[in-house]
């Protein structure tokens, strides 16, 4: 069998204040063109489709021609919830997605349907696995373990650490598979070792919700979601990646799928298919408004973070030459040198309001306004 491993669509997510859903949908629509050119049988999807719980109706439909068209006619789609993800609405119309080849796990203790005349199919399932078939005899074990939530936590009265019952869940989840099977670890999760991105809200701060990779099967393929740079942690632990670049510290970091294979008993990696839909973001650094205008025309098709180096304030009038030469301008970091040849200030000696007005023009290059230092002092309960 041939697997596509993919994750963190995050279906419905902008940057900042533009819309991504057109470029989600091109994207969406290349994984298609990768599985028919892969002849791939099993795609896998590890979480946070969506990226909020709530997504809007337009992302919803977004999704659902996504994983429609991602089945066709044979293969078969099993899609896990992430942290981003309500597992419990995303898994609702589990029941009838299996008819059309998409398996979705979000937490659910009910089994999946079994069955049926596709391709590839399920002829086993259970609360947490999936034991696929397709036309040739071949089986692959899929153990489908979701984002582990505080609800699920909370259910789970015990002394155990995190890491335990993480690797309790896992355990529970291969008792099913039969001697001999390719067995996969479907989980979206952060593993020890991992690195992480700016785009990845809500990763756990501390490490108690860092989950080590010995807690893996050593005999099976983990297939992870949750941080958007793809990286292999060891030659069966691997990260896919978000399907767009999410954030700028992402800028010049490729997208891509993995494709897997079955060989024997065991699922290895075979190599990563690059992904080329959507805007790139690019961060850019100019000194002065000329050499910015420049890159911003040369990187006119991405989304730009740009930092500019000032010896003065930038005016509005050069602020809107900025913005007019690249519409994809989203970040405009402005930074002010401070005069080398400033005299000292004996701040000791200031005032509240001489300290302020100081500060203002080291960083700025000329006083603050009157309305402005009235607004400061108003502040501090010094004003008039």
């Amino acid at each position: 069998m041939k697997i596509l491993h993919t994750s963190d669509w995050h279906i419905g997510k902008r940057l900042m204040d533009r819309e991504r859903l057109p470029e989600q949908r091109e994207a969406l629509e290349e994984l298609v063109r990768i599985c028919e050119d892969e002849q791939a049988d099993v795609v896998l999807v590890a979480g946070d489709v969506f990226d909020t719980f709530m997504p809007s109706a337009e992302a919803e439909e977004v999704f659902f021609h996504a994983v429609k068209r991602l089945a066709g006619t044979r293969r078969a789609v099993v899609l896990i919830s992430g942290n981003h993800d309500d597992g419990v609405r995303l898994a609702a119309s589990a029941p009838i997605s299996a008819e059309e080849g998409v398996y979705l796990f979000g937490g659910s203790k009910r089994a999946l349907p079994v069955g049926g005349s596709r391709g590839v199919r399920a002829v086993g399932a259970g609360e947490n696995y999936l034991l696929l078939e397709n036309e040739a005899g071949e089986r692959l074990y899929v153990n489908a373990l979701p984002y582990p939530n505080e609800a699920r936590l909370k259910e789970e009265k015990t002394e155990e650490t995190y890491a335990k019952k993480v690797a309790r869940w896992i355990s529970c989840g291969a008792e099913a598979r039969g001697e001999g099977v390719p067995y996969v670890l479907l989980t979206h999760l952060f593993a020890a070792g991992g690195a992480a991105s700016e785009s990845e809200r809500d990763i756990q701060l501390g490490g108690a919700r860092i989950v080590p990779i010995d807690c893996f099967p050593a005999d099976a393929f983990t297939a992870l979601g949750h941080l958007h740079k793809r990286q292999r942690l060891r030659d069966n632990v691997y990260y896919s990646g978000s399907l767009l670049q999410y954030s700028f510290d992402e800028a010049n970091i490729p997208k891509s799928v993995a494709i897997l294979k079955t060989e024997g008993d065991k699922v290895v990696f075979e190599k990563e298919v690059p992904l080329t839909s959507g805007r790139k973001l690019v961060r850019l650094e100019a000194a002065g408004v000329e050499q910015a205008l420049a890159l911003l025309r040369r990187y006119e098709n991405a989304f730009v973070e740009l930092t500019l180096h000032l010896n003065a304030p930038l005016t509005a009038q050069e602020t809107l030459s900025l913005r007019e030469a690249n519409e994809g301008l989203v970040s405009l970091i402005v930074r002010t040198q401070t005069a080398v040849d400033a005299p000292e200030i004996v701040r000791s000696a200031l005032s509240s309001e001489e300290l302020f007005v100081e500060y203002y023009k080291s960083v700025y290059g000329e006083p603050p306004s009157d309305e402005l230092k009235e607004a400061f002092l108003e502040l501090l309960g010094e004003g008039a």
